[in-house]
């Protein structure tokens, strides 16, 4: 079971100030959090900022919050950011892994919000964990990859991961106050995504557009991909039995089409405590900021009388199999998940750039499966050196 902030010696949101390092500052669930920091002036510090590629909402950003250091992901890149940032303003520029990786363990840091796409995000969320701090997960890929890892690290520094995916976040909001001996279950809602009622046959001749078209959330373009093949659920179990040390046979999945209801918790005594709101990411990533304390983040509140109804159902596995895939590859061991996670991020690239179709992904993420041999994954060497063996080898499959 993760920790608990309230036990480490952090200010408290109503009577100092937190400082504050966002990786992946341009994404969505980055911008989220901006949002809640504007709203929140008083209480937190912008220490650090670190994007990708896109230089000129980072440099907006960074003239706005005015932060010590930035990072992207090349020196190029670097380069340009600083040729648009206010003249009176002169950061350090951080780029590439390593300076992801020393921003996340920076001193001045009191909590790291880990929000970078994919596996890139796994090496700076492990500096976080080693440097002891306070971790706001979004990038769930760092469980996925390293789970053993960065558990094993935040025993050794005392670091604490905060959840910030709302799935996760409910189910932490759910456990308050309770033993994990008390734990019947969890169940993790999911949107169904753009396809929740359509059959295997219909998934064929899906197109990117189609697939991008989320009905209830905005999100980046790999995170909508996964949802529209359920594969970002397939994650969150693998996530979930990191963050709170149950089975596989213990993690449910339901399918709730309102996305009002964003996790379950199912207690021995029969008891099933849920967590609700309206589908916007700003109330986890608030309550991750916060903790253990409420912020303010100025939403409409959810209104349960304008809600007609609120529905649930098993997902169809073989509409959605890359659900199966992930619960499977969580049950054969740890390299399982680096090898699923790095053919499926190859095959949404491919196939948002036309070059496979939607059930392509699927298909080749089984294969990768069914063709790898368990390894050893003690050192995140061992992670990164899979990793990218996995993304040759799908590549060329593409490729011929």
């Amino acid at each position: 079971m993760i920790s608990y902030i309230s036990s480490l010696n952090i200010p408290d949101p109503h009577s100092g100030v937190r400082s504050l390092v966002i990786l992946g500052s341009t994404g969505s669930i980055g911008t989220s959090a901006l949002e809640v920091v504007r709203k929140n002036k008083d209480r937190f510090r912008i220490t650090g900022l670190a994007g990708a590629r896109n230089v000129k909402l980072l440099a907006a950003q960074a003239n706005e919050f005015r932060p010590a250091v930035l990072g992207v992901l090349d020196h190029q890149l670097a380069g340009e950011l600083l040729h648009l940032l206010n003249s009176d303003y002169s950061p350090i520029i951080l780029y590439g892994v390593s300076g992801y990786v020393e921003m996340a363990g920076m001193e001045e840091a009191d909590m790291v919000l880990s929000a970078m796409v994919g596996a890139a995000g796994l090496a700076p969320t492990l500096a976080a964990a080693g440097s002891g701090k306070v971790i706001l997960l979004a990038n769930k890929e760092s469980l996925v990859l390293a789970g053993h890892l960065i558990r094993q690290t935040c025993k050794e520094t005392g670091c604490v991961i905060l959840p910030v995916d709302s799935e996760h976040n409910a189910i932490f909001q759910a456990l308050q106050g309770h033993d994990s001996s008390e734990v019947e279950s969890i169940i993790i809602t999911a949107s169904g995504g753009p396809f929740r009622e359509k059959k295997a046959d219909f998934m064929r001749n899906v197109t990117p557009d189609q697939a991008l078209a989320h009905p209830n959330w905005s999100m980046g373009a790999k995170i909508s991909i996964d949802s529209a093949t359920m594969m970002n659920k397939g994650l969150e179990i693998i996530e979930a039995h990191h963050l709170f040390g149950l089975s596989p046979d213990r993690i449910k999945v339901l399918v709730h089409p309102q996305s009002i209801i964003h996790s379950m918790v199912n207690f021995s005594d029969g008891s099933l405590l849920a967590h609700m709101g309206v589908p916007d990411m700003q109330i986890p990533i608030a309550h991750c900021l916060g903790y253990p304390r409420r912020l303010n983040v100025d939403l409409t509140p959810l209104n349960l009388a304008e809600i007609e109804n609120l529905s649930f159902y098993n997902p169809d596995m073989q509409a959605f199999p890359c659900l199966g895939l992930a619960i499977s590859a969580l049950e054969k061991g740890p390299s399982y998940p680096v090898v699923l996670n790095a053919a499926n991020e190859i095959c949404v690239e491919e196939f948002l750039a036309g070059r496979i179709g939607f059930m392509d992904i699927p298909a080749l993420n089984a294969k990768a499966l069914v063709e790898h041999n368990f390894s050893d994954m003690s050192s995140l060497e061992d992670i990164l050196e899979l990793d990218l063996e996995t993304r040759n080898i799908v590549q060329n499959w593409i490729k011929a």
